[in-house]
C-alpha cells in the first residue's frame, strides 16, 4: 500500500531531478545557441520534456509497489 510520505517524497524527488535534469539541458543548450552552435537546439527543445520524463518514471516505479 502506498502511504502519503511515498507520494510526498515523490514529488519532491520529481522536482527536484526534474529541475535538475531540465536546468542543465535548457542552460547548456542555451549557451550553445547563443554562441552559434546549432546543435544546442538538439539540448534546448527537449529540456521540458526530459524533466517531465524524470516525475513519470519515478511514478511508474512507484506504482510497481502496488
Amino acid at each position: 500500500m502506498i502511504k502519503r510520505s511515498d507520494i510526498v517524497m515523490l514529488g519532491i524527488n520529481a522536482a527536484v531531478v526534474g529541475s535538475l535534469v531540465g536546468g542543465l539541458m535548457l542552460g547548456i543548450g542555451l549557451g550553445l545557441v547563443a554562441t552559434g552552435a546549432n546543435i544546442g537546439w538538439l539540448l534546448l527543445l527537449p529540456a521540458a520534456p526530459a524533466a517531465g520524463m524524470v516525475g513519470w518514471l519515478l511514478g511508474r516505479q512507484l506504482a510497481k509497489r502496488v
